[in-house]
């Protein structure tokens, strides 16, 4: 991912949006931070889609995320990107051109790998009332450590209380894995890349970034369908794009913040 911006010095910045291929220069009209006019800079066979802001940090709100995300959706419809992370921001024109001109060979290489791709994002979640006696029903050494928990005629220590919510994340683990597996197989021939991101609750099964072709986003979805047959009433299949294939950017990239 790029780097996070910092304080821009100078009489003010270049906000960044995206590195797209073609130095030809290019509007697209006040869709930018604030209302902002959106354009090119280019350096030889680069371009940077930016729009000018003051010299400050951009506030990580709503109004700005929707922004940002509304100039990747008009240059998806228009080109190939290499979407940049929120807030990041250079110096004036020189600055940008730098910025192109000091990391040229990785966004080169980077827009070769998202040439003609798509970010399409699949989440599969435990759809079931108590994750625990879910679980407790589907695997018997948990069915069985919990009830030797919960025997009445004893009182069981705190190593014992530990012992069972470990056994119950380890069974949580490994029913993600297999079932990630499983569905990769299926998603797997219709995706250039499959990403898988970490799960942010205990209900969530697998959280999938993919690189789809932009024409093909059709037989994803179809693949994403077959593969949900596969499961039962207790898993929720929730698929969402086309994005700009931010999870397939990776770029430790110099920004200067000077004119």
């Amino acid at each position: 991912m790029q780097k996070q911006p910092k304080r821009v010095t100078g009489m003010g910045g270049r906000y960044l949006y995206a590195i797209v291929s073609g130095p030809q220069e290019r509007s697209y009209g006040n869709l930018g931070i604030n209302g902002g006019r959106v354009y090119t800079i280019g350096d030889g066979d680069l371009s940077a889609v930016v729009s000018d802001v003051p010299n400050q940090r951009i506030r990580p709100e709503r109004r700005h995320f929707a922004a940002h995300q509304s100039v990747l959706r008009t240059l998806m419809a228009d080109c190939d990107l290499l979407p940049m992370s929120f807030g990041i921001i250079s110096g004036g024109p020189k600055a940008v051109r730098g910025i192109l001109t000091r990391n040229r060979k990785a966004l080169a290489s980077q827009l070769i790998r998202v040439s003609g791709k798509v970010e399409m994002g699949l989440k599969v979640a435990w759809d079931v009332p108590n994750i625990f006696e879910y679980m407790v029903n589907i695997h018997r050494e948990l069915m069985e450590a919990r009830d030797r928990l919960n025997n009445p005629l004893r009182r069981p220590s705190h190593e014992e209380k530990i012992e069972v919510g470990q056994l119950f994340e380890e069974l949580l683990d490994s029913d993600r894995e297999s079932r990630t597996a499983m569905v990769e197989r299926s998603l797997g021939p219709k995706c250039f890349e499959i990403k898988p991101n970490k799960c942010r609750d205990e209900r969530e099964v697998m959280n999938l970034a993919c690189l789809v072709g932009r024409n093909h986003v059709a037989e994803f979805e179809a693949a994403v369908l077959q593969a949900a047959g596969f499961f039962d009433d207790n898993f929720t299949f929730d698929y969402n794009g086309p994005w700009a294939p931010h999870s397939f950017v990776d770029i430790e990239m110099e920004v200067s913040h000077h004119a």
